[in-house]
Parts: C-alpha cells; structure tokens; sequence
C-alpha cells in the first residue's frame, strides 16, 4: 500500500496542472483508475469512474468521493520587449514566498521551459525595500530570453499559457515525510484513485454506487465541482483534500487542529461550505470503530469543492478528508505519510459501510 501511495503521490505531484491546465493530471488520474469502472466526463475536464462493483438497487445512494487536480499556478499575463514574463497568480499565493524561486511554463503546444521569479541582490535595494513584501504585479519570470520575439517565436510562449512550482518529489530524511509543490491538492487525487482502485477490486458489490472523482479549477472558485456534481447528482459528498498544517512555530500550539502525525483530518467547517455534521459524525465513528487515527477540525479560514458540491441540485450533504501538509500554496510542501494511510483507510471503509439507510441518516430532520 505504501509503496503504491509513494508512486500515486510522485506522478501527480509532478504533473502540470493550473487551473484550466489539468490535462496532464487527468491523464494520471485515468491510467491509476483504468478498468476499475466507467467514466462519465464533463466538458470542463472533470470526469468521475463509476466503480463497477458499485451497486445496482434502485434506491442505493449516489456517493461522491471528489479531490480537485489543479494546484495554485500562475498564467502569463504580458511579454515585455526585453523577453521577461509578467504574470498573475491562479489560487492565494503571498508573493513573500516567490521570490528567486523556479517555475515551469507550459505552452498550448505542451513544451515545458523553466523560469526564475526575478529578485534584486541585496546591493541594489535601500533600507526600507528589504523590509517590504513586493506586490505579484511587479515581479518578473525570467527565461533567459533576449526579446519578446525570442520567447514567442522561441520558446512558443504566449499570453494565457499556464505557470506552476518547479520543485521535486523527494523523501526527507524522516522515514515518513515527503517534500513536493502541489500536495494541495495531489493527495486528495492519490487518494481517491487508490481507495477507488482498491475498493473496485472486491469481488462483493458495494452498497453504495460509488463514483471517485476529480474536478477543476477549484483554486479559483470550485468551478469544476459545480458542473459536475450537477451531471453526477451524488446524494452524499466526501471531498478529499490537502488542507494546511497548523503545527509550525508561530502557531498557538493550544489550537493546533492539524497537525502532521495526528491522523485523517475530518472537516466540519470553514467559510465556504457548512459540512453536514451527521455525516461527519458518521466519519469521525468510522474512524473510531477502524482504530483509525483522526483530527477534527472547524476553519476560520479557507474553502474546498464542498463549496459547489453542498449546493448542487437539490442540495448534498458534504465532509471533507484532509491530509495536512505544511507550507501548501508555496513551492514546498511536507507531509507525513501516516496521515495518508490513516486517510487511505477511512475512505476505504466509510464508503463500504455506506447503504440506504445510512445516506438517508445524513438528511436533515
């Protein structure tokens, strides 16, 4: 299991996805969920496989189990004439953390060039610029080009063409920890594809007709979930994350709601979306009954694709599943292994107890 999640984790992480650029994540997602089902698509890029041991009773809930595939990016939004990249950011970025770092630039075409957010030394700025935070709008990517006709004609840059972190997939020195840009949200796409393929393997059908996911554009507004759970009318939602670690220095330790090596974190709140606490209650008593280590956690801050999900159709009650990393929305993250296994398990088992009556238990009364 390990082994495989280790795998998952390195090929999405490494894919390129901005928003409105997830092809080559979905194309990870397809081949870890090959044979396991059929695929319904929408005409956003989303789609979902319909496990095929997934239940055929008439009255057997719809359960969604959804992650997102675009990580925080950025899209080029001018050429200068000397040949440097002006660009806007997809998803909260804090320009802090940009500084002299290395990105990737993908063309329609599909060449990748390598570029440098620009950073003056330290001789060049005055007292009070080094205290200063600079805005995006006033940072440059440089990729080492002479002119604007170099980089169009090229490098086969244009305006609109997706930027993402450049950073590595690489193993910390803790036996359980891992280094890597976009685990928010290529945990929750790892996730849903092995507890799909897994669960899909059973040779007994599902009480549920369960359908794993991925949607788009989540960093810019959850748009994606809202088409799709629109076209797969799910009657529950269990969307998978990469939420924020709270167990740094600087962060109260008593409030500490996620922390690496606390287990499987279960989301009742954040601004975006109110979870159904029934169903989160549900989870939370899975993870109880599985010995499965969990951390429960209500946000002040922050949204997920429960945002559109909670509000399609007829409305859906919704949880979210998290695996926290440290440091998300910047080139490097951290997270521990652990929590993606006590994760793996709780969907696992979550969606094999779920039938008719237990869907119907989350509605409200």
């Amino acid at each position: 299991m390990r082994s495989e999640a280790i795998s998952l984790l390195e090929k999405f992480t490494q894919a390129h996805g901005a928003p409105g650029a997830e092809g080559p994540v979905r194309e990870v997602f397809e081949a870890a969920l090959e044979g396991c089902g059929e695929f319904e698509r929408d005409r956003l890029g989303g789609l979902a496989c319909r496990l095929k041991n997934s239940s055929e009773k008439n009255d057997a809930p719809r359960v969604l189990v959804l992650a997102h595939m675009d990580e925080v990016g950025f899209m080029v939004q001018n050429i200068t004439p000397d040949g440097f990249l002006q660009f806007l950011p997809l998803g909260g970025w804090w320009s802090h953390s940009l500084l002299a770092q290395r990105v990737r630039i993908r063309t329609r075409s599909g060449e990748e060039h390598i570029g440098i957010v620009s950073s003056q030394p330290p001789h060049f700025l005055g007292a009070d610029a080094k205290n200063k935070v600079i805005p995006i709008d006033k940072l440059f990517i440089d990729v080492g080009a002479e002119s604007a006709d170099d980089v169009t004609d090229r490098l086969g840059i244009k305006l609109g063409d997706s930027i993402v972190p450049e950073s590595d997939f690489t193993p910390l020195s803790h036996p359980d920890r891992y280094v890597s840009k976009a685990f928010d949200n290529r945990v929750g796409c790892a996730l849903a594809a092995q507890a799909g393929k897994t669960l899909s393997s059973k040779t007994e059908p599902l009480s549920c007709a369960a359908y794993f996911g991925a949607s788009v554009q989540e960093e810019i507004g959850t748009r994606g979930a809202a088409v799709l759970a629109r076209i797969l009318k799910p009657d529950v939602a269990i969307i998978l994350e990469g939420p924020p670690a709270d167990d740094t220095p600087g962060l109260p330790k008593s409030e500490r709601q996620g922390a690496l090596n606390g287990g499987a974190q279960i989301r009742l709140y954040d601004p975006s979306a109110m979870m159904s606490l029934p169903l989160a209650d549900f989870i939370s008593q899975v993870a109880k009954d599985e010995k499965i280590p969990f951390q429960q956690t209500v946000r002040r801050s922050g949204g997920t694709d429960a945002r559109a999900t909670t509000l399609a159709n007829a409305g859906v009650p919704c949880v979210v599943i998290g695996v926290p990393a440290r440091y998300i929305h910047s080139h490097t993250s951290i997270l521990d292994l652990r929590d993606y296994e006590a994760a793996l398990r709780l969907v696992e088992s979550a969606v094999a107890k779920m039938d008719a009556k237990t869907a119907a238990s989350f509605l409200p009364v």
